[in-house]
């Protein structure tokens, strides 16, 4: 059994991800702001080896707070970084306030939780990094996504970075650019647009990707995505 965290556990594709990884036999510590949704996870899937963590990971005690539950077991194995946040606004309406809120939540809370948690990876881990086409470079680009597309190109090359640092401590870092999904906020960028593909699809995929594909793949941003949302 290896043990996993999953960020933005409470609903969507991190839901997906943790019953996932529930189901192959890990250990999950699931990471979400909302404790009823949370709480959900451990009631529906009868799984004594989920643990769900309330925490806001934009604010340092939420860093800390997944750090000191995590530390008492016996290191981490994968980190998927899935929680993030969209706002939809055309650039000429975007305050500074709104572009400084997307980048803290998608990238810059990511970027303290990977800090805070490298004294307690595994050698062999794999950290996986939830981006978006809309961050994808030479992708088809949408109005409205600006700041929300920044976000997410800052967070594949931080990733391209960080597989180069973190190779000397045998730690994998990929990032998995997502196209459309069938998503809360899929719908809210795209709310005209039915997604083929399912959370529990993409779920599994990126449970895979995170058990077996750290030994193949480090520093790339893979796009799935199956078509664009048009």
């Amino acid at each position: 059994m290896k043990n996993f965290i999953v960020t933005g556990a409470s609903k969507g594709i991190g839901l997906a991800t943790t019953l996932s990884l529930l189901k192959k036999g890990h250990r999950v510590f699931a990471v979400g702001r909302s404790e009823h949704l949370l709480k959900n996870i451990v009631d529906h899937s009868a799984h004594e080896h989920v643990l769900p963590i309330v925490a806001d990971l934009s604010k340092k005690n939420g860093v800390n707070e997944v750090v000191n539950i995590v530390q008492a077991y016996a290191g981490i194995d994968g980190l998927v970084n899935n929680a993030g946040f969209l706002i939809k606004k055309s650039f000429k309406k975007l305050t500074l306030d709104d572009w400084r809120q997307q980048f803290e939540l998608n990238f810059f809370s990511i970027v303290d939780l990977i800090h805070s948690l490298l004294p307690l990876f595994n050698k062999h881990a794999h950290i996986v990094n939830i981006g978006s086409m809309s961050g994808f470079e030479g992708s088809v680009k949408f109005n409205g996504l600006s700041a929300y597309g920044a976000s997410k190109a800052a967070l594949a090359n931080l990733t391209e970075t960080l597989a180069i640092e973190l190779h000397p401590d045998e730690i994998a870092v990929n990032c998995l650019a997502l196209g459309a999904v069938s998503t809360d906020m899929q719908k809210t960028a795209f709310p005209n647009y039915d997604a083929e593909v399912t959370p529990e699809m993409m779920g599994d995929f990126i449970s895979n990707f995170v058990l077996t594909y750290g030994n193949l793949f480090n520093g790339k941003i893979l796009p799935i995505s199956l078509n664009n949302p048009i």
